[in-house]
């Protein structure tokens, strides 16, 4: 025989300030007389100070180790649709300013190493690399020859 407290558990809710499904109440079959008679909300009041109505705590969702971080997996909402901008603006730029700078610092170094660029001129283009003189490899190729601070053979 089922017992039927859907009055008890709304105006539990209705007190408690939380929806029906999180109210809890006692199955003990000896408690039921007194639940079934309350049918006013200072009967379910006394009734949750006596602890025979409580509220169940909220449910959560999975991963919850990810929410702690702060994060989200790795991949989640990722997709094409989420995407704003060309994989080439969405590429940080930071790192594309440190790869291209250790790019021409290790031919410079190369060239100096070689015989190829005086430690003076070594010197000079290392600056204006830290600079953010030149666009690109190319770009500091272009200038180091026609201010004629290649010396000998041909380029790395």
């Amino acid at each position: 025989m089922t017992v039927d407290y859907r009055l008890q558990r709304r105006l539990a809710a209705e007190i408690l300030g939380v929806g029906e499904s999180r109210i809890w109440i006692s199955p003990n079959p000896e408690d039921r007389e007194d639940i079934e008679g309350a049918v006013t909300k200072d009967d379910v009041r006394s009734l949750i100070s006596r602890g025979l109505i409580k509220v169940l705590p909220a449910k959560g969702n999975a991963h919850r180790w990810l929410e702690r971080k702060g994060k989200r997996s790795e991949g989640h909402r990722r997709g094409p649709g989420k995407r704003k901008g060309t994989a080439f603006s969405r590429r940080d730029p930071e790192t594309m300013w440190v790869n291209k700078v250790r790019k021409m610092r290790a031919y410079i170094r190369w060239l100096r190493d070689h015989g190829m660029l005086s430690r003076k001129d070594y010197r000079t283009l290392y600056t204006l690399i830290k600079g953010n003189r030149f666009a690109s490899l190319s770009d500091l190729r272009r200038y180091a020859e026609s201010a004629g601070m290649i010396k000998g053979g041909g380029a790395k």
